[in-house]
């Protein structure tokens, strides 16, 4: 049982540490001011993707259900996480979203009657202490906008978040129909925002754009989300957030070696710390064997 859940931690952790590698790619090649149109061209091709894989369309209340998720956890999402990382540094950005773990730890035991164990609950104060931590001397200046819009973007992935782990389980319905069926919903609820706003016609995109947008799709989009649904399916909503803080560390490293951001101290120890929470938050204890009558425990 231990090695499922180990097994399923870590086909869900692909999904945090291609979200955290988003953050680079859309600050350094993506087309800037361009929020609308972004999140439509990495989300409705990786829907339409996923799509053709399962086959299967929404049935029911799942109509409007797809709608609900789509808005919370891709539509309103993606576009507050592209204003984000065009205004935040790529750790620090990441950083903001990983505070999730403890969101949904609490809205997991509150609309899923998952009380969480006592390690989870730990292991969540300790990497939300070391995100504290990193974001402390040395993390350079700080948007207060790209902080408002992390703020919403992690409150909204939340609680749609949970509220796909409670439908998924009352339904039964997989994953990767989920994935499709929320990336398409999400995208084209975005899309006349996108019309409006931003114009008729998607931006032009260079060669380095282009590379970069197939990498969101493909990688960051279609497979992290298939990844971070079955891991909500088969684990604990409170273990997947703790899980999740492994966004941060993919963007401190991407962040420090790749863009030459800030990495001091305080930077090392609060990694550390959110390195900690997910292990104490996704390995359970080891429970005592009882000691055999007449003989001495081991």
């Amino acid at each position: 049982m231990e090695d499922n859940r180990l097994a399923w931690a870590l086909v869900t952790a692909i999904a945090p540490v291609a979200w955290g590698s988003t953050y680079f790619v859309t600050r350094q090649v993506l087309p800037p001011d361009a929020a609308l149109w972004g999140g439509v061209i990495r989300c409705l091709p990786a829907g339409l993707l996923v799509l053709l894989l399962v086959r299967r369309v929404p049935r029911g209340s799942w109509w409007w259900r797809s709608l609900v998720l789509g808005t919370l956890t891709v539509g309103g999402l993606n576009v507050l996480v592209y204003i984000v990382a065009q205004r935040l540094p790529t750790s620090l950005a990441s950083t903001l979203m990983s505070t999730s773990a403890a969101v949904m730890l609490l809205l997991s035991w509150l609309l899923l009657r998952q009380r969480p164990r006592l390690f989870a609950v730990l292991g969540a104060l300790v990497g939300i202490v070391g995100v504290v931590v990193m974001l402390g001397p040395g993390a350079g200046p700080v948007d207060p906008w790209g902080v408002i819009a992390s703020i919403g973007a992690m409150l909204s992935s939340s609680l749609g978040f949970v509220l796909t782990a409670k439908w998924g389980a009352d339904a039964d319905v997989p994953p990767l129909s989920m994935t499709a069926w929320q990336l398409i919903a999400g995208s084209l609820v975005v899309l006349p925002f996108a019309v409006i706003f931003e114009g008729a016609a998607p931006p032009a995109l260079d060669p380095p754009a282009l590379v970069g947008f197939a990498y969101v799709i493909l990688i960051a989009t279609a497979l992290a989300y298939a990844a971070w649904f079955a891991g909500l399916s088969r684990l604990p909503g409170a273990v997947v957030g703790i899980v999740g803080l492994l966004n941060p560390v993919t963007g401190v490293v991407l962040g420090v070696f790749l863009a030459g951001e800030a990495f001091g101290p305080a930077q090392a120890i609060g990694l550390v710390l959110v390195l900690g929470g997910v292990l104490m938050g996704v390995l359970r204890p080891r429970a005592r064997v009882p000691a055999v009558e007449g003989r001495a425990p081991m």
